[in-house]
């Protein structure tokens, strides 16, 4: 019998060619469209997952409270980690310290190259699981030894044996390569780390930080634990809550509250508002999940409305088969496995759809996923939830074709009525719902990033270059260097700082003035600079200066931002004396905000200081009359003279700070394409439906026309049906998408606003797609010759 059933099915895809194709060509791009989705959504949900403590690993964060709002932290002060270990040693198993990932130049032979590393403590290779395919990772409390990716350790070395040669770091300090581990995945936090050097050498080769192993109020350091087992991150936070409190006098004002951030939340979980995880990647996983399964449900509501479309003229084979035995059940079985065999043949066209896209797809979505066709279980589950797509596709046609009366077929007076209409327009409502809310969306989106990009920078980006100071010959010899760049006229003005001019490394707690709430915590970013860095980067001064060379009292000088005018509360800020370890300092200006961090938050407060001494990078203002190339081309001997062995390294500021736009790009485009397949799916659905209520529809059109009606005419007819349907999907797509896009716009601090026209212009978009569309079928239908309509009729 089921062969029997399969014979059958097969013959009535291959002799409707035009629905089986708009069927196969609907199911598989929304299978494919599901595919892809899933494997994204696997992707970002088992992220970090590689690490073998992954549900034990943690980040000690904390938030802090000044003027009434809530700061969160993945910073901490260096003590803490000794408080922690001394008082709640038992709760954690490891615990390491770590500096922030930076690029530094490794030299080995004629081999050179820069790579991102970081210092840590003993305990964190073992803690994130490092898998060792060489040498050992235990040999990282000498402060000599170094831990090398396999792929930094091939491109060194060649085919050679690593363990026990010496490497240069930096042009300055020699290491002796202990052990090689497997390189990292792509889908881990730490996935940029390439090497690994001893925490020990970090605190004697940067005086600043061996300063601050007692300094509670420096908030520049990563802290990693590993809870121990038997315990949870809740019952551990509660436990280290207060910590900070006990041991830093100045900082409990701000009521700081210490954390564990578990490492299954970094990825999905890892932006707050007023001290509450409000956003972050799972937004988009939801946002995605709920794209998928909408797409899929396009493909099967076009499934539902052809195959009920058609239900004529399958009707007297219904009748037939009734009376010659067939029961309902037996009919259902058929026509549920007419659309289990098209669900899967969708579903084989899908696999080579996906596959083929899969590159695209990862360098759309900056992944590094593949088709995982060794997983078995796996692909029993999709192969199991296809056929129950397939049946579910095919349960209402099923239902709907095995209650035909076979009486009313076979006597010709059959006529499917309202009753089938009626489900099929509300499936075309749905349709169009579901299209019209993932364009104003998908506007939506897309408006937020341009709003973003639009926000005042702070500073001039066109033709400013940074170079990282990874080696101290460029530190050392700084003024020498800034003179021989300005002789070669391709530079207009240069100067160093801590940090990138679109970041801030580095935050301090202890800063008190005039007039400061005894509550009030000032906690403000700080970034270290030498002169002429507001000429370099374009400062926008609200009041005072820039420091001067003219002026040897500012070096105790200090520039505020305007966000930590408004923090300190202060009106008269220039002059003001402002106490920090130990000594005072005078505000001798204040600039308009430079954002720094993400452009869709608030900006930080951050106060600027004259500290060479912290340089890590240089900064430099091309001169505009000169050829961006031949700019270059006179900076780089000048590095060669004195960082010799170095490569010329350097990045645009507008590469670096359009790089934070780069995720939210991202979701811009997948929700475009997948908007665009949601859209081609439906306008499918309309082109096999419009031709089948065409065909349907020929010998009414043929007297129409016989009897005066024009093309114009008949294109009404035909497209009104859909153009009030278009008109319903609206009043029920724009109150849902307002409400949806208004909800998610307040996760951003700095956000567009719903104009009404993105809204129009959703839905009438929509309108133009589905009236050409259904015009084209429509128009092709109208000039058919009325005789021969007539006459086949």
């Amino acid at each position: 019998m089921i062969k029997n059933y399969l014979r059958i099915a097969w013959r009535n895809l291959t002799k409707n060619t035009v629905f089986s194709a708009v069927n196969l060509i609907g199911l598989s791009l929304g299978m494919a469209t599901a595919i892809l989705i899933g494997l994204w959504l696997w992707d970002e949900l088992s992220f970090n997952r590689y690490h073998q403590q992954y549900d034990r690993i943690a980040r000690v964060m904390q938030h802090q409270t000044a003027n009434g709002t809530t700061f969160t932290s993945t910073a901490t002060p260096l003590p803490m980690r000794n408080a922690l270990a001394n008082e709640f040693g038992a709760d954690f198993s490891h615990m390491a310290l770590s500096s922030w990932t930076e690029d530094h130049i490794l030299a080995y032979g004629g081999n050179q190259f820069t790579k991102k590393g970081n210092c840590v403590e003993t305990d964190f290779p073992l803690m994130i699981s490092l898998k060792m395919l060489r040498g050992t990772a235990k040999n990282l409390d000498d402060p000599t030894s170094v831990l090398l990716s396999e792929s930094v350790a091939k491109a060194l070395f060649g085919e050679s044996e690593p363990i026990s040669k010496v490497i240069k770091i930096d042009n300055k300090h020699h290491f002796k390569v202990t052990g090689v581990y497997e390189d990292l995945p792509y889908s881990t936090e730490f996935r940029e780390i390439s090497f690994l050097l001893p925490w020990k050498f970090f605190l004697e080769d940067t005086p600043w930080v061996k300063r601050s192993e007692t300094n509670w109020g420096n908030n520049s350091f990563q802290l990693f634990v590993e809870i121990a087992p038997g315990t949870g991150f809740e019952k551990v936070s509660a436990k280290i809550e207060n910590i900070k409190v006990r041991h830093a006098r100045e900082e409990a004002r701000s009521n700081p509250r210490v954390f564990l951030h578990p490492m299954s939340r970094w990825h999905l979980h890892s932006e707050w508002d007023n001290g509450v995880p409000v956003r972050g990647r799972i937004q988009y996983v939801w946002l995605f999940g709920i794209i998928g399964a909408f797409v899929l449900l396009l493909a099967c509501i076009n499934f539902m409305n052809l195959s009920t479309a058609r239900s004529e003229r399958r009707a007297k084979e219904v009748g037939v088969r009734k009376a010659v035995g067939s029961g309902r059940r037996q009919l259902i079985s058929q026509f549920l496995l007419e659309s289990v065999l098209m669900a899967i043949m969708a579903f084989i066209l899908a696999l080579a759809l996906a596959q083929l896209l899969l590159p695209v797809f990862n360098e759309v979505a900056d992944k590094k996923i593949v088709m995982p066709w060794q997983n078995g279980p796996g692909w029993a589950v999709a192969l199991g939830f296809t056929m129950l797509t397939g049946m579910f596709a095919g349960s209402y046609p099923a239902l709907f074709l095995s209650k035909f009366n076979p009486v009313k077929v076979l006597k010709g007076s059959f006529q499917t009525g309202k009753a089938a209409i009626l489900p099929r327009q509300v499936l075309v409502v749905v349709q169009f719902t579901i299209s019209i809310t993932f364009i104003i969306g998908t506007l939506v989106v897309l408006r937020q990033i341009q709003h973003a990009k639009d926000r005042p920078t702070g500073f001039e980006r066109s033709g400013l270059i940074s170079i990282p100071l990874t080696t101290s010959e460029l530190r050392d010899h700084y003024e020498v260097v800034r003179q021989e760049l300005l002789q070669t006229r391709a530079v207009v003005a240069l100067a160093e700082s801590s940090s990138p001019v679109d970041e801030v490394w580095s935050s301090d707690a202890s800063f008190s003035w005039p007039g400061k709430d005894p509550n009030q915590l000032g906690d403000f970013g700080t970034v270290g600079i030498t002169h002429e860095y507001g000429k370099t980067v374009g400062w926008r001064f609200k009041e005072g200066r820039d420091f001067s060379r003219r002026f040897s009292t500012d070096s105790l000088g200090i520039v505020l931002n305007e966000s930590a005018v408004k923090f300190m509360g202060i009106k008269n800020p220039v002059g003001l004396n402002i106490q920090w370890n130990g000594l005072q300092y005078t505000v001798i200006g204040v600039i308009g905000d430079v954002i720094t961090g993400s452009p869709f938050t608030p900006v930080r407060p951050t106060i600027y200081l004259l500290k060479q001494d912290w340089a890590d990078f240089i900064h430099i203002k091309l001169n505009r009359t000169i050829n961006v190339r031949q700019a270059l081309s006179a900076l780089e001997p000048v590095f060669r003279k004195h960082n010799p062995g170095s490569p010329f390294e350097y990045k645009f500021a507008d590469d670096e700070y359009d790089r934070k736009f780069r995720a939210e790009e991202r979701i811009g485009q997948l929700a475009s394409i997948f908007t665009t397949l949601a859209i081609l799916i439906s306008c499918l659905g309309l082109f096999g439906l419009v031709s089948f209520l065409g065909e349907q529809r020929r010998k009414e059109i043929g007297i129409r026309k016989v009897l005066g009606a024009s093309v114009a005419n008949v294109w009404g007819l035909l497209t009104r049906d859909f153009i009030a349907l278009v008109a319903i999907a609206s009043l029920l797509a724009v109150p849902v998408s307002y409400y949806t896009l208004s909800d998610w716009l307040q996760t951003y601090a700095y956000r567009t606003e719903l104009s009404w026209w993105i809204f129009a212009s959703g839905v009438a978009i929509t309108l133009v797609i589905t009236l050409l569309t259904v015009g084209f079928q429509a128009i092709k239908v109208a000039l058919l010759n009325p005789i021969k309509s007539l006459g086949e009729a």
